[in-house]
């Protein structure tokens, strides 16, 4: 009988558990996540900490028998090291576990900023249930707190600070907000609107110390000290890749994998945060954080390991990487997809209604759009997500958008009807 071993208990490692199940349903399946809660996600944590749910509405599976029915071991151990000569997983106290395929599924981890201080007590991250259970017992109506981080992770804990009645400070080292999602302009509008919005924000500052205390006293490098009661770091993720080091899987920034989601290594994959992946768009491998790609891989990961299992050739491809965020800022909404900085040789169009709130930046390569901005602008989201990831040749509609980018509706439906992307506009009419 075969043994499918799957690092990390998130969507992508659930998702591939599930899959296999259906396709082998007596092959051994074993869960190993470091987190003693029940299967959770943890986008779903600022909806916790708005008060919109209860720990259990986290739950990837409502069902507390869910993986006991599926016959799925979950284990919660933490993994020291990969051995792929003797296909072996080896857990803290010297426990191992054999696999016949393995799945590196192990997300993200926080980054923790070089600051003196860091990690004293009321400094925490908000990356687990555990850190959301510290922060609403201090994030109470009134109390002080400063978050370190204003990109795309940063405003969405952002949102849910706010939410909850504190008196709320922001810090991002980049010259505007969620600077690896927007460009200038849209950067510095949501800026704008945040602290239209009560939220202080000072852009182009480092937290220079973190000096321990009730309340906590934190230096910026812009000579301003502020008092915390409550200081969030919120300053990027990393592939939690480490236990893979000399393990003879090939990882970059993440695990590096085909268009089968397989490694260097046969029988090794990997899916998710942790997964460098092929982007059509682009051309390059990358790691794109977000919960669809997490779950498309999953399912196309656990295809594969059930089809090496029993000696066959792998047939489930990805398509490609999605590179899409849409994010709500305390109801402004803005979006980022594919190339968003253009690339070279590139053209690009760009339109800008401060007084309105909206900002659209288109960015081309030859007659395909390769990615673009907006801000307050929700008509054609559908539309550049189907342009982008369907890399739809504009023709005379690239010269059009250049002139007038708000015929992005009109440029899909002439351009989309002879090359297959009609899904995503009729998706689109029917809004």
């Amino acid at each position: 009988m075969n043994h499918h071993v799957i690092l990390g208990a998130g969507p992508a490692g659930v998702i591939a558990a599930e899959t296999i199940r259906k396709l082998a349903p007596t092959d051994a399946i074993t869960i190993i996540g470091d987190e003693p809660e029940p299967a959770y996600s943890r986008m779903a944590i600022p909806y916790l900490l708005m008060g919109n749910i209860n720990e259990a509405g986290t739950y990837l599976r409502k069902s507390p028998t869910h993986f006991a029915d599926l016959k799925i071991n979950v284990h919660v151990a933490h993994v020291q090291s990969v051995q792929v000569a003797t296909k072996k997983v080896v857990l803290d106290g010297g426990e191992s576990v054999q696999f016949d395929t393995l799945l590196v599924a192990t997300g993200s981890r926080p980054v923790t900023p070089p600051i003196p201080g860091i990690k004293s007590e009321g400094v925490h991250r908000c990356w687990t249930l555990s850190d959301a259970r510290a922060i609403m017992a201090l994030a109470k109506p009134g109390a002080r707190v400063l978050q370190l981080g204003a990109g795309f992770i940063g405003c969405i804990i952002m949102e849910a600070l706010a939410a909850r009645g504190v008196k709320l400070s922001v810090v991002e080292m980049g010259d505007r907000m969620v600077p690896r999602m927007m460009g200038p302009t849209a950067g510095g509008m949501i800026r704008d609107w945040v602290d239209a919005k009560g939220v202080e924000v000072f852009t182009s500052t480092k937290v220079e110390s973190i000096e321990p205390g009730k309340p906590l006293t934190v230096k910026l490098s812009n000579g301003k000290t502020v008092q915390a009661d409550l200081v969030i770091s919120a300053a990027g993720v990393r592939p939690a890749i480490g236990f893979m080091e000399n393990s003879g899987v090939t990882c970059l920034l993440g695990v590096l994998t085909d268009e089968h989601l397989q490694s260097n290594v046969p029988g090794v994959f990997a899916a998710g945060d942790c997964a460098e992946a092929f982007d059509k768009v682009s051309g390059k491998a990358i790691v794109s954080a977000i919960q669809p790609n997490a779950a498309e891989q999953a399912r196309i990961a656990g295809a594969n390991m059930v089809a090496f299992a029993r000696g066959r050739a792998a047939h489930a491809e990805l398509k490609g990487v999605t590179q899409i965020n849409v994010l709500d800022t305390l109801g402004l909404i803005s979006s980022s997809f594919g190339e968003w900085q253009g690339v070279p040789g590139g053209e690009h169009a760009e339109l800008t209604d401060k007084a309105a709130g909206r900002h659209l930046s288109l960015q081309f390569s030859g007659d395909v759009l390769v990615g673009c901005n907006s801000v307050g602008w929700t008509d054609h989201v559908g539309v550049m997500r189907g342009l982008v990831e369907g890399q739809v040749k504009l023709g005379d509609w690239k010269d059009r958008l250049l002139q007038d980018p708000t015929l992005l509706m009109q440029a899909y439906l002439a351009s989309a009807q002879g090359q297959g992307e009609w899904s995503g506009a009729q998706d689109e009419r029917r809004r």
